[in-house]
């Protein structure tokens, strides 16, 4: 290897790096001017070591933005068990925002590590959280406080799901595609442990009073409450701002690390420009995307939170294209071009093959993670039985229903396990033949899962068919856990380096409006009576999928062959 790069990549990574034309490295920075991973001799003697260190930043930083995003669907039921002054139908709207903020600010997150740098994209979205847990923590202290302070919070946590479009943009640089399979199921696998580390990790910091004085006095539960042991009793006191400050025990250390610790790759993104520059245009961008989803929820929202003119449907694509056309629209100066260049993906057919395969696996994994508390609660929760007129009903409590709080967590815990082996798998034997797999086993799990919903919800003794619904709903999670890792991998051999990144951005922001699709579609047929369908629906696209999977990337003539 050429001595002089050896250097100048090792100063980088010490933050030493001197002036170089290829970089523009400085004194004190932490930008990489020289980076071949596809280079064996380079990757032995250099790479790997500043990949790695990238790599388990990166991993507690999506964690983090995984369970902030995605906490208002714990925080909403703790809300009720306390008795603040806000009806169902408000508490959800709290959920649907973050939820579809998370996957809107995923569009632009995509596009954030090629224009700012790696580094200080994972430094600032990552700070950026601290904003919303404290805001919350704050809000929830005082059950007067209004229900738009709260929405706002809401809307802010979706930086957390935007995090994971750079994050996998940035891991997805460093590393060589022999090994993209198994970094990036590493970075998202362990990163969707977010998911079950909130449901296990709220629960648990409301039973005490951790922070003292300084997080305010306990309200106490005018209804039983629960976590993964067990019931909690009405009656008990309760932190429930500890939901939101507990999270400044993770992300102040961590935005620490990743901005002394991580390294931009000026290969990727050589005009990132000053800090402060890219600081700019990551907060631009992100105020850009905030307005059409704002547009997006208030027209699609009930009242008296928006009008609720637009279905699901119809407000999904609406909030997407209007956000792209945003961001091409008011972009600017070298910005501008770069978000040009990089619509060009847009333009690649495979661009759209791999966005539906992975709404069938993050698509489903983070959909079955929202959905599954409903359905155990509503399902299991209550017996089919005739009331006095002999029209059977299924209004009446399940004296033996189990808990959702003690179950739900199990089917994300197995997903996010599941996802760095399907990267190792996929590695060892191709991305696509993976996808096929899983996409097979989705297609019978659905359909059976569907069936077991079908016996549960007819029958007065629902429970006795938990087990089974449990468990094929783990085996669902499993399935999808490795598909994420399989559809990852996929990308990386399909697509180039400079395009690679953006594609895996965009592809995790469709798939992430799965987060809202699937509980409204599931709650939709719980409402109609016939919760089945809803699986069995979801069994369609995945055999839909199935065909455009094998015909892309399997066939004997396929366009791309994978493996």
């Amino acid at each position: 290897m050429n001595t002089g790069k050896a250097q100048a990549i090792r100063a980088s990574a010490a933050g030493e790096l001197p002036g170089s034309p290829a970089g523009g490295g400085r004194p004190g920075s932490r930008d990489i001017v020289d980076w071949r991973p596809e280079d064996e001799q380079f990757w032995t003697r250099e790479g790997r070591r500043v990949a790695t260190r990238n790599l388990w930043i990166s991993i507690p930083a999506l964690f983090c933005g995984f369970a902030v995003w995605l906490m208002w669907g714990v925080i909403t039921v703790q809300m009720i068990n306390l008795g603040f002054p806000f009806s169902k139908e408000e508490l959800f709207t709290l959920t649907a925002i973050s939820g579809l903020a998370g996957a809107t600010m995923r569009i632009p997150a995509s596009f954030l590590v090629r224009l700012a740098g790696g580094r200080n994209t994972i430094f600032l979205t990552t700070a950026m959280l601290i904003t919303p847990a404290v805001g919350t923590g704050l809000a929830l202290q005082y059950q007067d406080t209004p229900l738009w302070v709260f929405q706002l919070l809401a809307l802010w946590c979706g930086v957390g799901g935007g995090n994971f479009a750079s994050s996998m943009s940035n891991i997805t640089t460093f590393y060589p595609k022999r090994l993209q399979g198994t970094a990036l199921g590493l970075n998202a696998g362990l990163g969707n442990f977010g998911v079950t580390g909130m449901q296990i990790l709220i629960p648990l910091a409301m039973t005490a009073g951790i922070f003292g004085s300084l997080a305010g006095d306990p309200m106490t539960l005018v209804k039983d409450s629960g976590w993964i042991f067990g019931k909690i009793a009405s009656g008990t006191p309760t932190y429930i701002q500890n939901a939101g400050f507990v999270w400044l025990l993770l992300l102040v250390p961590l935005a620490a690390a990743s901005w002394f610790g991580m390294n931009n790759l000026r290969t990727i993104s050589p005009n990132a420009g000053h800090p402060i520059a890219a600081f700019l245009k990551i907060i631009w961008l992100y105020t850009l995307a905030f307005v059409p989803a704002g547009v997006g929820l208030y027209l699609y929202l009930p009242a008296p939170s928006g009008l609720g003119v637009l279905n699901m449907w119809a407000a999904l694509p609406l909030i997407m294209v209007g956000t792209l056309f945003t961001m091409k629209l008011a972009a600017f100066g070298e910005m501008k071009q770069n978000i040009a260049k990089q619509f060009r993906i847009f333009g690649n057919v495979h661009t759209w093959s791999m966005s539906a395969l992975y709404v069938v696996t993050f698509g489903s994994f983070i959909g079955f993670s929202m959905a599954l508390p409903l359905s155990i609660t509503v399902i299991f929760g209550f017996q089919h039985l005739p009331d006095a007129a002999g029209v059977m009903t299924h209004n009446t409590l399940n004296p033996n229903a189990p808990s959702a709080l003690t179950y739900a967590w199990i089917g994300p815990f197995v997903g996010a396990a599941a996802r760095p082996i399907g990267g190792w798998i996929s590695d060892k034997l191709g991305g696509s033949i993976v996808t096929q797999w899983i996409s097979a086993v989705l297609v019978v799990g659905s359909a059976a899962a569907g069936y077991v919903m079908y016996l549960a919800y007819q029958s007065a003794t629902p429970e006795q068919y938990f087990a089974l619904f449990l468990i094929i709903f783990v085996v669902l999670f499993a399935a999808s856990g490795i598909g994420n890792g399989s559809t990852f991998r996929s990308v990386g051999v399909i697509f180039d380096r400079d395009q690679a990144g953006p594609v895996l951005g965009w592809t995790s922001a469709v798939a992430a409006y799965g987060s809202f699709i699937a509980p409204v579609v599931i709650g939709d047929q719980i409402k109609a009576g016939t919760p089945e369908m809803a699986m069995y629906g979801f069994a369609v696209f995945y055999a839909v999928c199935l065909v455009i999977n094998w015909w892309f990337y399997l066939r004997k003539n396929a366009y791309i062959r994978n493996p």
